[in-house]
């Protein structure tokens, strides 16, 4: 549909057309819509790095504030939304976000904290058995865990990651090829440590077809869901992924440095897994007994991964994102987004084909919401789309720009904005 003339059009009317009909227009009216130095809303094409604030956030932030200051300790019971159990509330719009059963996710902690604790806990080397499998330009903060937490088991990160690249000449990974890695080397790869969706190149991952590979190889299977969660549609818990680690700060619109996720297949819920233990992690019946517990006792489900108790101001803002994702449907949601993100394909792809290069896969199903553009002069574009026509992407060394049309506060008229700014870029140069 994406590389076809139809059903899309260059001309600004039908871009308006398609924002008069969008069912989901409702959505952009629920965020705060960043603006420049007159006032005028900026086109904000940078939700793979940061999302925007959901309108209703600011209140319930300060109705935590104001409970905190009216009833001190007493909140943890007595708050409208008691801050004792306000975590459990997660689970539902979480589950239904990822496609997991209820006790399978629990939103806590950063992304990287949560990968060293999944690797804690699923990362059990043999002499046989003791690599990690990883993608060639994973995003650092994943490099940088499993390299240190390789260290700090003993093993020398040359020799213990196993990295999979894409072809010479290509930009994105083939599933074939890390089928084709994991039946060769898979008798001695612990773990697989891949991302959802690639952060440089867009690419989305064939979680399924990948997780069964690994598994007929005798791997853990873990992946890190920062650009995918809340970008696609996901089934782990039939996937029958073992783990999964998100941020909450980009597409779920969680606010900077928001809380993060975890899932943990049922399978592995009540099981013996060692584990960094913290006392919310522990049995709920048991846990007020404090020190008069002799040991750690954790919940079962992903629960009892938990260190600490939930910071609560820092998960009321995404509390209010989560109910648009339901009060939208994630299936909706996804459509819209194939729909727009095919757009802007259409769009760029009637640019200078020697200026401007998409990366990230055709194929609808192979994507998110973010295309990946290789230019030359990728820095400076980024910098003149800001500058001269007030839109927000973001720049990728050495040479890529990354825009993410969100289908929950973009439109197609902000689409085809994008691209007559383009043109104007790269008929100027």
């Amino acid at each position: 549909m994406s590389r076809g003339v139809a059903p899309y059009a260059t001309e600004e009317g039908w871009a308006l057309d398609q924002d008069r009909g969008d069912p989901l227009a409702w959505c952009r009216d629920r965020f705060e819509l960043p603006r420049d130095a007159n006032g005028r809303p900026l086109l904000y094409f940078c939700g793979n790095s940061l999302g925007l604030m959901p309108r209703s956030a600011r209140a319930a932030v300060d109705s935590v504030l104001d409970e905190w200051g009216r009833q001190g300790v007493e909140g943890h019971l007595d708050a409208e939304r008691p801050w004792y159990s306000y975590h459990e509330w997660f689970r539902d719009p979480l589950a239904r976000l990822v496609g997991a059963l209820p006790g399978e996710v629990v939103a806590m902690n950063s992304l990287t904290v949560n990968l060293h604790l999944m690797l804690v806990s699923f990362f059990r080397p043999t002499p046989e058995r003791f690599k990690i499998l990883i993608e060639d330009a994973a995003f650092p903060s994943d490099t940088y865990a499993i390299a240190t937490h390789l260290e700090t088991r003993g093993l020398d990160p040359a020799a213990a990651m196993v990295v999979v690249r894409p072809r010479p000449g290509e930009a994105v990974l083939r599933t074939e090829d890390i089928e084709a890695l994991l039946a060769e080397q898979g008798h001695e790869i612990a773990l697989l440590a891949l991302p959802g969706v690639q952060y440089h190149t867009g690419q989305l991952l064939d979680i399924a077809r990948i997780t069964s590979a690994a598994h007929r190889a005798g791997c853990v299977v873990g992946f890190d869901l920062a650009h995918a969660a809340g970008n696609a549609e996901l089934r782990l818990h039939d996937w029958n992924v073992d783990f999964a680690v998100w941020c909450s700060y980009k597409y779920l619109n969680g606010g900077p440095g928001a809380v993060g996720g975890c899932f943990v297949h049922q399978r592995h819920g009540a099981s013996s897994l060692p584990r960094y233990a913290g006392w919310w992690g522990n049995d709920p019946a048991t846990r007020f007994r404090m020190h008069l517990n002799a040991r750690f006792v954790p919940v079962e489900g992903a629960d009892g991964w938990q260190l600490s108790n939930p910071p609560i101001l820092a998960m009321a803002p995404l509390r209010e994102s989560l109910e648009i994702f339901d009060l939208a449907g994630v299936a909706a949601l996804r459509a819209k987004s194939e729909r727009l993100t095919g757009y802007l394909e259409f769009l760029i792809r009637r640019l200078p084909s020697r200026r401007f290069e998409i990366l990230t896969p055709v194929e609808p199903e192979a994507r998110g919401c973010q295309l990946s553009i290789r230019s030359s002069g990728a820095e400076e574009t980024v910098g003149v789309l800001r500058s001269a026509h007030g839109i927000v992407g973001d720049f990728r060394a050495p040479d890529v720009i990354r825009l993410a049309p969100v289908p929950s506060y973009n439109t197609f008229h902000e689409v085809w904005r994008v691209w007559r700014a383009l043109v104007g870029i790269a008929g100027s140069a």
